[in-house]
């Protein structure tokens, strides 16, 4: 796992910008703290930051192979979970190698298939090439998009790489945002492409971009088709079985420490139980790693979205599988520390809002990083399997809009509350999201026959895989990146995704359960507590220090008259939530005081130019 960047010029001499070159580099150090590597050429510069997984000693970049016509060079991030199979196969057509890895293995498919390796690859993924035999650059990222990818066209050729951070650390790019910038980022829709800066792209998942003199083209080469679906019941949730067996243990394949993410759910215990048992077989012990904070379950009080406190399944899973477990425990001024919170602004890049949900991920990911390189996660299987609250909400289900915003909750509640008047007028969310749900639902191919129902479930099913997973996919990596940690997510698996879309809904829930074919496939592994446990999501801190430790950083923030927060925030908002009794402060007070007090942040750390039409 690694941090890419680089830049094509046609017109300048890049051997004359190491310097920048470097910089751009640099900035994705978190992400690679392993080794780093520049490969310079007249019309292009590669950068890479490397965190050694597989092949330790072999697997440096920027990696380069000579042919006949011109070099081609490759900056990579991810991993290939196939690269052994897809070896064995290069290897019988000739291909010959120098290292164990799985980037040579995908430089190599390059040269033999060239953009069509994406069709043999099984992986997550980012990676750029530069092929001197056409002067181009080839950018390609992974189906689902979880790893991260950005492009910046300029006069004359592009600036990419894995975060924004490497883009913006080039003079060439302006950190500019605009109206619509600000829409997506209250909005919560995902538009494909999309990036709070101006001039700025996000490589859409599952899409080839090449670059040469004359412009920049597109291509898709993996997407959401409807098919039928001929299984019986025993059969799919056979398979669903075969498929979450195989993908788990190809994903614990590496060459260092491995562990995974234990929340007590059903989707990390089905992974942690299938790990577990791969590793047994292998004479090892699994680690597992839970976040919780001080107080939580003795103290818990059942909200709108969670019922159960999650140590008691955690204990019940551990103590079934035998993991080595550890608990990462968090108090108020631990979620609360402006520069914790500083940190996770640093890695993610924008004002993101989530508060104690993303400064808790951000530790637990640092504490974990100290003992493990490699960690698995239950990460999206709520949208491949229907497994969040909305799913089954009819009201959610029927709405003219996104299911996730329709289900009523304080994170959505406080989308639009904050915001200063006069902008909220401007950037018209409620039209916002209408276009973008329009257009997103245009999108879904529906199968002749389907019932009124199953087509409707199969246009919510799309929008969560298309759109939603994307959100927490991108969490997901920018945390666990910013401590140099690898977060793999099996439920991500192209095969197991297109199997189950194309499941009926009618079997996806046929135990009258949420995610039934998940349920029973890993029934096996699982403890009875777990089996029956209803859906809860990412926990949150109910102590009430945090609330009081949000109040006070607000009171500060209301003290700076000329804070630039207060062209996006509006400033009674703010002062009505700052004095409120911190016993009756709301959910969605709380969260639109995290919101705002990101944006504090963010401005001081980034000078933003708003541009706002």
């Amino acid at each position: 796992m690694c941090g890419i960047a680089g830049w094509v010029s046609y017109d300048t001499d890049l051997t004359q910008q190491q310097e920048i070159a470097d910089a751009m580099t640099e900035t994705m150090a978190c992400r690679g703290p392993d080794d780093r590597g520049t490969w310079v050429r007249r019309s292009v510069a590669l950068g890479h930051r490397r965190l050694a997984i597989i092949d330790l000693p072999g697997g440096r970049q920027p990696m380069s192979v000579k042919t006949p016509n011109g070099e081609v060079a490759m900056v990579y991030s991810g991993e290939a979970y196939n690269f052994s199979e897809l070896r064995e196969e290069l290897t019988k057509l000739g291909h010959r190698w120098e290292t164990d890895s799985d980037t040579e293995v995908v430089l190599h498919g390059y040269l033999q298939w060239g953009a069509e390796v994406v069709d043999h690859l099984n992986g997550m993924y980012a990676f750029a090439i530069w092929d001197e035999r056409d002067q181009k650059l080839v950018m390609i990222r992974d189906r689902m998009g979880i790893k991260p990818f950005y492009y910046y066209p300029t006069r004359d050729g592009v600036l990419f790489g894995s975060e924004p951070k490497a883009i913006l650390a080039n003079p060439l790019a302006r950190k500019v945002v605009d109206s619509d910038g600000l829409r997506e980022l209250m909005g919560f829709t995902k538009r494909p492409g999309w990036s709070l800066w101006k001039g700025m792209y996000e490589v859409d998942p599952a899409t080839v971009v090449t670059v040469t003199r004359e412009g920049i083209n597109t291509r898709t080469y993996w997407k959401l088709d409807a098919k039928q679906h001929t299984d019986d019941q025993e059969t799919t949730v056979e398979r669903v079985r075969e498929l979450m067996t195989d993908i788990v243990h190809r994903q614990l394949v590496a060459d260092v420490p491995r562990c995974v993410l234990l929340s007590g759910g059903l989707d990390s215990s089905a992974v942690t139980g299938l790990a577990a048992a791969r590793l047994a077989e292998q004479g090892e012990q699994l680690r597992t790693f839970s976040v919780d904070f001080f107080g939580q379950e003795e103290n818990f009080q059942p909200d709108e979205m969670r019922d159960t406190p999650d140590s008691p399944y955690i204990r019940d899973v551990a103590k079934l599988v035998g993991s080595a477990h550890q608990d990462v425990m968090l108090n108020p001024a631990d979620l609360s520390d402006p520069e914790v919170r500083r940190k996770v602004l640093r890695a993610r890049d924008i004002p993101s809002g989530l508060g104690d949900m993303d400064t808790s991920l951000y530790l637990l990911f640092k504490a974990i990083r100290g003992e493990s390189t490699v960690a698995l996660s239950g990460e999206s299987a709520d949208e491949v399997f229907g497994g969040y609250r909305w799913f089954h909400d009819e009201a959610a289900v029927k709405a003219d809009t996104f299911p996730w915003l329709a289900f009523r909750n304080s994170l959505m509640d406080e989308r639009g509350s904050l915001l200063e008047p006069g902008l909220a007028k401007k950037l018209d969310l409620d039209s916002y999201i209408a276009d973008q749900y329009r257009t997103a639902v245009s999108e879904v191919d529906l199968l002749d026959g389907e019932s009124e129902r199953e087509s409707r479930m199969r246009v919510i099913c799309h929008l969560h895989l298309t759109r939603f997973v994307r959100q927490l996919l991108d969490r997901k990596d920018r945390m666990s990146m910013a401590v140099g940690l690898e977060v793999r997510v099996p439920f991500c698996d192209h095969r197991l995704v297109e199997y189950v879309y194309n499941t009926p809904w009618s079997l996806k829930t046929y135990d009258g359960r949420e995610k039934s074919l998940l349920r029973h496939a890993t029934k096996h592994v699982l403890p009875a507590s777990v089996r029956n446990r209803v859906k809860s999501p990412y926990p949150s801190t109910q102590d009430p220090g945090y609330a009081i430790a949000l109040q006070q950083q607000i009171k500060e923030a209301l003290a700076q008259k000329d804070n630039p927060v207060f062209q996006m925030v509006g400033r009674e908002w703010l002062q009505k939530s700052a004095e409120t009794d911190p016993a009756a402060i709301s959910q969605a007070q709380r969260v639109g005081m995290d919101r705002a007090l990101d944006l504090h942040h963010w401005f001081d750390m980034y000078s933003p130019e708003l541009e706002l039409d």
